[in-house]
């Protein structure tokens, strides 16, 4: 038996024996049962003749449709299938000799219609069965019931049941699912492949009387609403979530078990999809030259993938990370051979650079997504914030004037509202060189404006999940810190939408929906990993960083709020600034670079933009006023 079900699969030729001796016994039962188990002298005498043409019809048949090469253990509703078209059609010949027989030969039939109706049957239900009961012996054999892993598949559809064929044909783990969950009350006490189907209500129930291992969300569109419900109904049991990929990504149409999942934090805090107006963005992105600095950050890389759908001329990647660039290049060639991109590796500071690439491919639309983002990092390097943020924002925002480009979209930060951080406050430099400029040019300059994207390099979600898979601790600031979080996709979609509306001088203003306690966001990616808080890894406070605030704010406290069309997108009513005082301010500022003195650089960056107030910097003593 060990032998039958080592790893080795049972020889071919041994499978086609079987297979022609379940034809002769069916052979044999056909007229057994149809005679009453007396078959007459007479009938016996024609066996020869009937049982070379039924035996050698049979094996033909076999041997062209290869029934017998299928691997037995991994035997599906496909297999079953083919046997039955094989045998009705070897059937269909007997029946065809008889007839010929009949009117052509000798006016008698060679096989009783009874015993070609008989034999059909009993061969094909002694062929499956043969097959079914190999593969149910393999997977006790491998996988005894009571050791198997418990699963409930939410989603009773087609999907759901692909789901559960993936899991029966895993033979390296041991599954077993136990309960389709559904939300149409048509489905709720019927069973699907032999499992019974709930409604979400019996959820709890089950997860509570079963040491559920894991819930598998088969649903390929799950609001996210509903996605959060699941998940508080199933992390009190230990039972992890995961999740059936796109139809998309399947190999071949197939799915694979080792392509299910474990659902992300980013599965639990997207939002609904957000409807583009996609007419409008056609007629503004199709056959148009686009160039994308920052092209193969999170942000940069997410808008490459978006706008290319919509079939622009030329797409400009610009960006000075070489090895993610050749990453991005690789994906596009991959995934749109047809589409015309062009890769220039491209520092936005540099001038000539910068120049001979908008001579080269005249961009007609800009999305400046190229920046130094890290608070800690440029609280420490206030020199290359201003350098990059600034001086750089400035650089490619006069050269798209310089060159007639129609848009210029920047991507700015929430950061840059009410900043605590030199980071923040040379966003919210270039916010209002941006806007100053779109005073005096054709070319229509739009800002937009949104906080933390969730898996960006860098960002908290990315830094606990690495954490998580050393074994902790995640670190976390302070346990009061609280951030807004947007999916990239979403960030990148809204962005898209409010370029495509700008007139000109606006600051886009994003939904970032309810803010997150960042301790939160850790603790529940903790027990996402199906890990426990304080006895498998811990949570480390390591204090508010350089420049760091507690909260976000997207709006200042003098500013308001105007709605547009688009209920995620608001226009906010900012501060303006003459362009001749603002550009005499940034070249003093810029001018500072060379020396390199980083108390003179923030003392300016104060001076452009009042509310600038540090936190937990080195810079806060600039704020200090005089006693008097």
């Amino acid at each position: 038996m060990d032998m039958l079900f080592s790893k080795q699969n049972i020889p071919r030729w041994l499978i086609f024996l079987i297979d022609i001796s379940i034809v002769l016994i069916s052979s044999l039962l056909a007229y057994m049962v149809r005679f009453n188990f007396r078959v007459p002298q007479i009938e016996i005498n024609q066996w020869p003749l009937v049982f070379s043409i039924i035996l050698s019809t049979r094996a033909v048949s076999f041997l062209i449709s290869k029934t017998y090469a299928g691997i037995i253990r991994f035997t599906s509703t496909q297999d079953a299938v083919r046997i039955f078209i094989v045998i009705f059609s070897g059937s269909a010949l007997f029946t065809i000799i008889n007839l010929v027989s009949y009117y052509l030969v000798n006016g008698r039939f060679i096989i009783p219609f009874s015993i070609i109706v008989i034999e059909f049957m009993t061969v094909i239900l002694l062929m499956i069965t043969f097959r079914i009961v190999v593969k149910i012996a393999y997977l006790e054999i491998k996988n005894p019931g009571g050791s198997k892993t418990k699963v409930v598949i939410f989603g009773a559809g087609e999907a759901g049941i692909i789901t559960k064929r993936a899991l029966d044909r895993d033979l390296g783990i041991r599954y077993k699912v136990i309960a389709f969950i559904d939300e149409d009350k048509n489905k709720w006490g019927k069973k699907l492949e032999g499992v019974d189907i709930y409604g979400f209500d019996k959820l709890d129930g089950i997860l509570s009387q079963n040491d559920v291992d894991h819930l598998i969300l088969s649903v390929q569109k799950l609001k996210p609403e509903k996605k959060q419900r699941i998940v508080e109904v199933c992390l009190p049991y230990d039972t992890k979530i995961m999740t059936v990929p796109p139809v998309s990504s399947w190999i071949d149409g197939e799915l694979s078990f080792n392509q299910i999942k474990k659902i992300k934090i980013e599965d639990l805090l997207e939002r609904d999809e957000i409807k583009l107006d996609v007419e409008d963005l056609k007629k503004e992105l199709t056959n148009k030259v686009v160039m994308i600095t920052g092209a193969s950050g999170s942000i940069g890389s997410e808008l490459v993938r978006q706008i290319i759908n919509f079939d622009p001329k030329e797409i400009i990647l610009i960006d000075q990370a070489e090895s993610a660039m050749f990453a991005i290049e690789i994906e596009l060639r991959e995934k749109y051979p047809d589409r015309n991109f062009q890769i220039a590796v491209a520092d936005i500071c540099n001038q000539v650079r910068m120049e001979h690439a908008f001579q080269l491919f005249k961009p007609e639309i800009v999305y400046h997504a190229a920046a130094y983002k890290h608070v800690p990092m440029m609280e420490n390097n206030p020199s290359e914030a201003v350098y990059t943020n600034v001086n750089g924002s400035k650089i490619v925002a006069d050269l798209s004037i310089k060159y007639g480009v129609r848009k210029f979209i920047m991507i700015s930060t929430d950061k840059a509202v009410n900043p605590t951080n030199v980071m923040g406050a040379s966003k919210r430099i270039a916010e209002i060189y941006i806007q100053a400029l779109n005073q005096k040019s054709k070319t229509v300059f739009i800002t937009t404006r949104f906080g933390n994207v969730l898996g960006s390099n860098g960002s908290a979600v990315t830094l606990f999940r690495k954490q998580i898979e050393k074994g902790g601790p995640v670190t976390v600031t302070h346990p009061e810190v609280i951030r807004y979080f947007m999916t990239i996709p979403e960030a990148c979609r809204l962005v898209l939408e409010a370029g495509m509306m700008g007139n000109g001088g606006e600051i886009y203003l994003f939904d970032m929906g309810k803010p997150m306690k960042i301790i939160d966001l850790a603790k529940r990616m903790i027990r996402l990993s199906g890990l426990e808080l304080d006895r498998d890894i811990k949570i480390k406070f390591t204090g508010l960083r350089p420049g760091e605030k507690l909260y976000e704010e997207l709006l200042n406290n003098e500013e308001n709020t105007l709605p547009t069309h688009h209920p995620q997108i608001m226009i906010g009513k900012v501060k303006t600034y003459e362009y001749e005082s603002v550009l005499k301010d940034l070249n003093e500022l810029i001018a500072l670079f060379k020396k390199q003195d980083n108390t003179e650089i923030v003392k300016k960056m104060k001076q452009i933009v009042p509310e600038f107030i540090s936190k937990n910097s080195v810079f806060e003593k600039l704020d200090k006023k005089p006693q008097s």
